[in-house]
């Protein structure tokens, strides 16, 4: 499938990466170093408290305007690409026309918390242990399963279409490789199938009882595939020659395989829009006695690697927040320089729970909270409350990490946006008492991607090659004392407590109506 290509010219990699709130392309060479990037963001719909949308056809069209955009502002051809690896924010959830290709409403977003209700009903009648046994996940709107089978329900005459054959269901990387193949390929890969409550990671294959428990006809689910294999060339009408799609994963799954977390017990946190927590358990599950993830990493041939996985729902969504909510900021780089104004937070602890709480807590009626004011409390407190809350919740999802895997954490490897901030590190290192460590390469989510279609395509030679690349920006030693952290830690629980289960007066109101 590969084309050929002429040995004079420069040969790259090109990442999509298809972000929560913004489309990016990146432009990889072999040494693995950033050559171009181009970013668009687009529209985020909240049509309900709770309740978050993106357009499909705006996810859509900003990843292909970026995907041309790198490519001319860096003076390349598509002849120059040797593959094109694809990486996308997880569990949103797509439903289409298979004949048309016209999206049947909205997708729903990973953070959409409108199935919160469905998914108490599925642990109520007692279906939780099925689900983590064969899935690796406990019942949670965060998935797609539940986003999907309400889109059945609620979506006019969907599930009339979808029993008739009609229409496709896919993750937004089904839903990308779907356009860029003008819909010839309906596929996702492993990684992103463990994520959506359908799927047994066990014996790789869509489950026919969790089907049946969320009532999801198996022909909406598209072919699972491999995380790193040519699946399909791109339709020839986008860039002029067909361009092998050649490695697909999941936003954090490739995110710790850029990491070069390749051995059991490397662990990585990306701090992006969510803080996501990855520790590789290598070759078989984990199961979790601490309430988090079993889920696949990636599979390269008949190699499978698996991860324990924690999910911090507000990471860099939070700094947002100080921006458009409570407009303390005007960007998010002066969030360090307005928190360094005060050396500690005068006792004010932000829970930032707007969308439920993650791991290991799971607790879809959390709401945010902040404790602690005084007359003396200022917008530098908050700001570094905001930024202590990123790393305490990241703590409780490692802590527990650690327990089940029976691991101690010699270093944790850290990527996304809010890893630039020094501060942030700094506080992540003292409170979790583990060095943190920031590579040379941040962008390490797209470049997950691309080594993943690198691979497949010969660009690169072998997973140890990856290792070799990957190289220390700066390492954050802990400064703080044990007692220290202790009483940090203990004073976050405490508000966390407060914040639990804040919400479901409201639910159980507005579900009597």
């Amino acid at each position: 499938m590969t084309p050929t290509h002429t040995s004079q010219q420069p040969q790259y990699v090109l990442a999509l990466d298809q972000g929560t709130s913004s489309s990016r392309a990146i432009l990889f060479d072999h040494a693995g170093n950033v050559v171009r990037i181009a970013q668009r963001e687009f529209r985020q719909y909240y049509p309900h408290p709770g309740h978050v949308e993106h357009d499909p056809y705006e996810i859509w069209q900003s990843q292909l305007a970026v995907a041309h955009e790198v490519l001319a502002d860096a003076g390349v051809s598509s002849t120059q690409i040797r593959a094109i690896g694809i990486t996308n924010q997880r569990e949103t959830t797509v439903l289409w026309d298979r004949k048309t290709g016209e999206p049947v409403g909205r997708a729903l977003v990973w953070q959409d918390r409108r199935t919160a209700p469905m998914c108490e009903d599925l642990q109520a009648a007692g279906h939780g242990a099925t689900f983590q046994q064969k899935t690796g996940l406990i019942i949670d709107a965060y998935f797609s399963g539940t986003k999907l089978r309400w889109m059945l329900d609620n979506y006019e005459g969907a599930r009339e279409r979808a029993e008739r054959g009609e229409l496709a269901f896919g993750t937004v990387d089904s839903w990308l490789i779907w356009q860029l193949t003008d819909g010839t390929r309906h596929v996702t890969d492993v990684s992103n199938a463990s994520r959506t409550l359908l799927f047994n990671i066990h014996d790789f294959r869509w489950d026919d009882e969790l089907l049946g428990l969320l009532d999801i006809p198996r022909s909406l689910l598209p072919d699972v595939v491999p995380s790193s294999g040519e699946v399909a060339l791109t339709a020839a009408r986008l860039f002029g020659t067909g361009i092998p799609i050649a490695g697909i994963a999941g936003d954090q799954q490739a995110a710790t395989f850029g990491q070069a977390c390749l051995s059991p017990g490397m662990a990585k946190n990306t701090y992006g829009t969510g803080c996501f927590i990855l520790m590789n358990t290598g070759d078989k599950p984990v199961t979790s006695q601490n309430r988090l993830l079993t889920t696949i990493g990636w599979q390269i041939g008949q190699n499978t690697q698996y991860c324990l996985e924690g999910g911090v729902f507000m990471g860099g969504a939070t700094i947002q927040w100080l921006r458009d909510g409570l407009k303390l900021i005007h960007s998010a780089p002066e969030v360090d320089p307005l928190a360094r104004q005060c050396e500690d937070t005068g006792g004010v602890v932000l829970v930032p729970a707007f969308a439920g709480l993650g791991a290991p807590h799971w607790d879809p009626f959390a709401r945010g909270t902040i404790v602690g004011i005084t007359r003396g409390t200022g917008g530098p407190h908050i700001a570094r409350a905001a930024l202590e809350s990123i790393a305490l919740q990241s703590v409780d999802v490692l802590d527990a990490m650690q327990k089940d895997a029976g691991i101690s954490l010699a270093e944790l490897r850290v990527d996304g946006g809010a890893s630039r901030s020094d501060l942030l590190m700094q506080m992540q290192a003292d409170l979790l008492g583990t060095p943190v460590v920031r590579p040379r390469v941040t962008e390490t989510t797209a470049l997950g991607a691309a080594y993943l279609a690198g691979l497949a395509t010969g660009y690169w030679t072998d997973p140890e090659e990856i290792t070799r690349q990957w190289q220390v920006e700066q390492r954050f030693e802990p400064k703080l004392s044990a007692d220290a952290r202790a009483h940090r830690l203990a004073r976050w629980h405490r508000a966390v407590d407060r914040a639990r289960d804040w919400a479901r007066e409201d639910d159980t109101n507005a579900r009597a109506h």
